[in-house]
């Protein structure tokens, strides 16, 4: 059986419509890595910033690198020592202690300082002496400021006299009564200063260094003579 010819048509379901080609943006890079700045005066103004910032960054190191160098020059030629503090001194005339927990106390102590600096002199605006006992202060006093001189020694006295109360528990009575029966009572002095150095004519900034005295210290009465103090040199602590 003869079949009939085909006329080309096509009558199965509808194709689609071609789908369009996806296509992909990539920003483009300016040259040298930097980011496109599409406002010109806000770039400006960035830039601007950053030289600043540079700018200052350089002086303040600039300053420090020239401080530090005055500094080390300034350590060069004066080469400074620390301050020598010795007890030369001590009499304890009076250290009784009650049933009230009363201590009355007469402690006269002199103070031998050496300024070692032979280009440096020293003001010594303030000098607070304290007194304890057991680790318990007890007393303290005023030293009257002075001026030392390059390579001077001064003697100062801190005279502790009068009473107070002192709460020192079982085993601070039981120490307390054997330091009585040796006749050497164990009193640490310490030194709270405020001074400030001179060069020639220039005067530095003030400091606090803490002198820390621990001292062996016989006692004395009316009755029985006191054995010799021996000199005791203190502890130099800057802070």
């Amino acid at each position: 059986m003869k079949q009939s010819h085909l006329n080309g048509a096509y009558y199965g379901p509808a194709i689609p419509p071609p789908t369009p080609p996806i296509t992909y943006y990539r920003p483009r890079r300016s040259r040298g890595g930097d980011s496109c700045c599409c406002n010109p005066f806000t770039c400006c103004c960035s830039c601007i910033a950053n030289l600043i910032c540079t700018c200052i960054f350089q002086i303040l190191c600039t300053i420090l690198v020239l401080v530090g160098i005055i500094i080390f020059v300034l350590w060069l030629i004066f080469r400074p020592n620390a301050v020598r503090f010795t007890a030369s001194d001590a009499v304890l005339t009076g250290f009784n202690l009650n049933n009230n927990n009363t201590l009355q106390y007469n402690l006269a102590l002199n103070l031998t300082i050496q300024n070692t600096n032979s280009r440096i002199g020293i003001y010594y605006d303030q000098i607070e002496a304290s007194a304890f006992y057991q680790g318990q202060r007890f007393a303290t006093v005023e030293i009257s400021p002075f001026y030392q001189g390059q390579g001077v020694i001064t003697n100062v006295t801190a005279q502790f006299d009068g009473e107070t109360t002192v709460l020192l528990g079982g085993d601070g009575l039981s120490n307390y009564d054997s330091d009585r029966n040796s006749g050497n009572f164990r009193i640490d002095v310490q030194l709270q200063i405020r001074s400030r150095l001179r060069f020639w004519i220039v005067r530095s900034m003030s400091f606090r260094p803490r002198i820390d005295c621990n001292l062996d210290i016989p006692f004395t009465s009316n009755a029985t003579a006191a054995a010799a103090f021996r000199s005791q040199r203190c502890g130099f602590v800057w802070r």
